[in-house]
């Protein structure tokens, strides 16, 4: 079973309003809450963009696209959540 599957199965009796993010399911990395709040979908930033990028944007174009359509996308409270992984 992929990550993308078993997080699916594990929103869908958790929070079944969680929200999927189109196109994303290789950046899945796992699901994350805080105390009292729902279960959400947790995609990695690096893995969303080269996603876009083998889909043929060049990383400028990326970064755009997903800040504005993603990132920017404010849709409830079953807004997946976006990892930025520190670089060291």
């Amino acid at each position: 079973m992929s990550v993308a599957e078993a997080v699916r199965f594990r929103i869908a009796e958790e929070n079944p309003e969680a929200l999927l993010m189109d196109g994303y399911d290789d950046a899945i990395i796992g699901v994350g809450g805080r105390c009292g709040q729902p279960t959400l979908v947790v995609y990695d930033y690096d893995k969303c963009i080269a996603s876009l990028m083998e889909d043929g944007m060049t990383f400028e174009e990326a970064v755009d696209y997903f800040s504005f359509n993603c990132e920017g996308a404010w849709v409830g409270e079953g807004t997946p959540i976006i990892l930025y992984q520190p670089d060291v």
